[in-house]
């Protein structure tokens, strides 16, 4: 029989703050989700492969070049203003690109600047909302808050790149920019009733974004994150070009394939990291994606698409939320902001270097190749993590 001190703990994790944030991580996502189809767009200006990577990968540098202040941002400012801040960047930007038209060699340097602006944004967003989350949840269900807050994201990752596909082969890529941005405007607007809940305070002894790097466990976390980037570099920017090489029609089978795998672990399984540690599940995550990949580089129909999509999304939705909580855990409010900005700017990191290595590996050998070594940045941590003998606590901070 459950207790009412139980019962309490589990109400209090579906609080209003909670369902605000989730509502307007969902339409922000969603706009972000549109961009999955950009490559599509630069082909069509006569772009290739490794301009894909190029501009993909600009939006995931700045992430990474701004991380450190974006952190010390979110922990000086609060959770909320540095969410509307982001949020407004990311309204704005992608209504920009209907400036761009014919050969991408005439507007490429504009197109970078956009990209890279709209990193910023992403950035802040990304690092404000998971923060603020990671705020407001009980801590006996840090992971199944953090994973179902993240499933209302991978909702509009689903939703985003369909729409976007509809609108795009039906109107063009005016609308299909204009639209990104109105949906993006909504999330703008709900978070103006989101209450702050964090209030910045002067430590005496701060620590720096950089000197978190020197515990042991928050390293290793921060270099999965990263071959994770690598990853998701892979599934976001060279997917839809690749299915389109093969003649498929429903480009988005495998988006819809990846979020819907990834929000029913987040939804049947959100309290398997809580009850047994992330450690345990982590390596689960990564055979996932690997293996998902693997199988996506053999791609002939519509069947292994989706067989692809779901193994990945099952490895997203059960590594995103594991490594966030565990970077987190037990860790001090005051540098929640910089951790936060550590995992989720290793991920860009990885991003970004991942779009421009991919992006020349597939011009090179081909998609299945890009793909082939696309999982061999995971695998090994299969065997780190079944070890375990990194991942010791460390009880600095």
């Amino acid at each position: 029989m459950v207790s009412k001190h139980t019962l309490r703990i589990r109400s209090s994790l579906y609080t209003r703050p909670f369902v605000i944030i989730s509502i307007a991580n969902f339409f922000n996502v969603t706009s972000f989700g549109f961009f999955y189809l950009l490559p599509l767009f630069i082909k069509s200006c006569n772009g290739t492969e490794s301009d894909i990577g190029i501009v993909m990968g600009t939006a995931s540098f700045s992430s990474v070049m701004l991380r450190p202040w974006i952190s010390e941002m979110v922990d000086r400012i609060g959770r909320k203003r540095s969410y509307i801040i982001g949020c407004l960047i990311t309204s704005v930007i992608p209504a920009l690109y209907i400036m761009f038209h014919g050969d991408i060699s005439g507007f490429y340097i504009p197109l970078l600047i956009t990209r890279f602006i709209y990193g910023i944004g992403l950035a802040i967003c990304f690092t404000a909302s998971f923060t603020y989350v990671a705020d407001i949840v009980p801590k006996e269900r840090l992971n199944e808050g953090i994973g179902m807050f993240g499933a209302t994201g991978l909702l509009g990752l689903a939703i985003g790149p369909l729409i976007a596909e509809i609108i795009m082969d039906s109107y063009g890529f005016f609308l299909f920019f204009i639209t990104s941005s109105i949906i993006a405007g909504i999330a703008f607007f709900i978070m103006f009733f989101l209450p702050e809940t964090y209030k910045a305070e002067i430590d005496p002894e701060e620590v720096s974004f950089f000197s978190l790097l020197k515990i042991k466990n928050i390293l290793i976390i921060s270099s999965v994150s990263f071959c994770f980037g690598v990853v998701i570099a892979a599934t976001g920017n060279f997917v839809s070009p690749f299915v389109k090489e093969k003649g498929l029609a429903f480009i988005s089978l495998y988006y819809i394939c990846y979020s819907g795998s990834a929000i029913f672990i987040r939804i049947s399984g959100g309290r398997l990291a809580d009850r047994f540690g992330e450690r345990m599940i982590i390596p689960y995550g990564l055979a996932s994606m690997s293996i998902g990949l693997i199988i996506l580089s053999f791609l002939r129909d519509e069947i292994i698409l989706a067989i692809a999509g779901i193994l990945s999304g099952c490895g997203h939705g059960l590594l995103f939320p594991s490594l966030n909580s565990l970077i987190i855990r037990g860790r001090p409010d005051s540098i929640k902001g910089k951790l936060t900005g550590l995992f989720t700017g290793s991920i860009d990191l990885g991003i970004f270097i991942g779009s421009i290595f991919l992006g020349y590996i597939g011009d090179w050998f081909g998609f299945k190749v890009l793909f082939l070594i696309s999982s061999l940045f995971l695998l090994p941590w299969v065997i780190i993590f079944i070890k375990g003998s990194s991942y010791e606590k460390d009880s600095r901070y």
